[in-house]
C-alpha cells in the first residue's frame, strides 16, 4: 500500500488573456506561491495561458460568419499561441526542475496554422506531456481543432500516475476508460469553471477511477480580456467585441479537490485562491477493494476498447505503397 501523503494545490486566479508571454510570467509567480505553501502537485484551469475564449458566451453574434471581432481575436491568438519547444516556457520548466514539482496548466497551442486547446503537464527534468482536447465544445469549435489519441497519456511519478483531461471530456465514457486503464493516482480535470455539473463529473470520475481529482477552474472578467488585449498590442475590432460583454466576472472558479471515494476534500468559491489538500494515497488501494473499473469490476471477455494512439497530421504521402509521415 502506498502510504505517501501528497501535498496538492489548485491555483484559481485570473489569467492574462491573449498575451501569452506575460501570462507565462504570471503563471510562474503563482507556481512559486504554491511551492511556498508546500505544494508538490499544482493544477491550473483550462486555457490559463492565453485565457478562456469568453467572448463566445459573453458577446452576441460572435459565431456569425465573418464577424470582425472574432476574426481579430483568432488572429491574435494564432500569433501568440505556444509552439512545440517554445522558449517562452523555459523559465517555467527551469522552476519546476529546481523545485521538483509537477504542474498541470492549460493553454493555446499552434500546429501549422491551427489552434488547439491544450493542457500541459510539466514534470522535473523531462519534457512536458501535452493533452489536446479531443472535442471542443460550443463556441470553442470556432477556435480550436480536435485532438487525437496520441496525447492520451499519463506521467509515471515515483508515487503514482498523473493524468489530465479537459472539461467535457469527463463526460466521454471511452475516454474515462482509457485513462482508468493507465491507473491514475491523481487526475487533473481542467475546466473554465467548476460549476455543479462539473463538480458532479469530478466526483463521479474520482469514484469510478479510484483516484484523487483536482478539478481546476479559472476566474475571468471582461476587464481581464481587455487588459490582455492591450498587452498583446491591441486591435480596434477585438476591443469593440470585448466592450459588448458585461462588465463583470464571467467565469466563477469553483475549483475542488475530490477523494477516491467521491468525497469533496476542499472547494473554492469565485475568488482568487490557492486551494490545498493533503492527498492520502493509501485511500486508493483501500477503495479498489470495493470497485476497480479496469480490473475486477470489468468484463474484458464481453467488452473491448481499441485506442488509436497515432498522431494525425492531416496528410500522408504515399510512395511505392508506403506512407510517409
Amino acid at each position: 500500500m502506498n502510504n505517501r501523503v501528497l501535498k496538492a494545490a489548485v491555483v484559481q486566479d485570473a489569467p492574462l488573456p491573449l498575451a501569452i508571454g506575460p501570462a507565462v510570467a504570471r503563471a510562474i509567480q503563482h507556481v512559486e506561491d504554491a511551492i511556498d505553501v508546500g505544494a508538490e502537485m499544482i493544477a491550473f484551469g483550462e486555457a490559463f495561458l492565453g485565457g478562456y475564449p469568453i467572448w463566445f458566451d459573453g458577446a452576441a453574434g460572435t459565431a456569425v460568419w465573418d464577424h470582425p471581432g472574432t476574426q481579430a481575436l483568432y488572429a491574435i491568438l494564432l500569433e501568440q499561441a505556444l509552439l512545440r519547444d517554445d522558449p517562452r516556457l523555459e523559465p517555467l520548466q527551469e522552476l519546476i526542475d529546481r523545485a521538483g514539482v509537477i504542474v498541470s496548466i492549460g493553454g493555446h497551442t499552434r500546429v501549422r496554422r491551427s489552434l488547439f486547446g491544450t493542457q500541459f503537464l510539466f514534470r522535473p527534468e523531462r519534457p512536458p506531456l501535452l493533452h489536446r482536447k479531443l472535442v471542443p465544445e460550443a463556441g470553442e469549435r470556432m477556435l480550436w481543432g480536435r485532438g487525437d489519441g496520441s496525447t492520451l497519456d499519463v506521467h509515471e511519478a515515483e508515487w503514482g500516475n498523473v493524468g489530465q483531461l479537459l472539461a467535457g471530456e469527463h463526460w466521454m465514457p471511452l475516454v474515462r476508460a482509457t485513462m482508468q486503464n493507465r491507473g491514475e493516482s491523481v487526475h487533473v480535470g481542467a475546466w473554465p469553471c467548476v460549476d455543479e455539473a462539473a463538480l458532479l463529473a469530478a466526483r463521479s470520475y474520482a469514484y469510478e477511477g479510484r483516484c484523487f481529482v483536482l478539478a481546476a477552474g479559472l476566474i475571468q472578467s471582461r476587464a481581464d480580456l481587455i487588459e490582455g488585449l492591450e498587452r498583446a498590442g491591441g486591435n480596434a475590432d477585438a476591443l469593440a467585441l470585448a466592450n459588448q460583454m458585461p462588465d463583470r466576472q464571467l467565469i466563477q472558479g469553483g475549483s475542488a479537490m475530490i477523494g477516491p471515494d467521491g468525497t469533496v476534500l476542499a472547494r473554492s468559491d469565485g475568488a482568487a485562491d490557492i486551494l490545498r489538500a493533503d492527498l492520502e494515497l493509501a485511500a486508493i488501494d483501500r477503495g479498489l477493494s470495493l470497485h476497480d473499473a479496469d480490473g475486477h469490476s470489468a468484463r474484458p471477455d464481453i467488452f473491448e476498447l481499441r485506442i488509436d494512439r497515432r498522431p494525425r497530421q492531416g496528410i500522408a504521402d504515399a510512395e511505392d505503397g508506403f506512407e510517409k509521415a
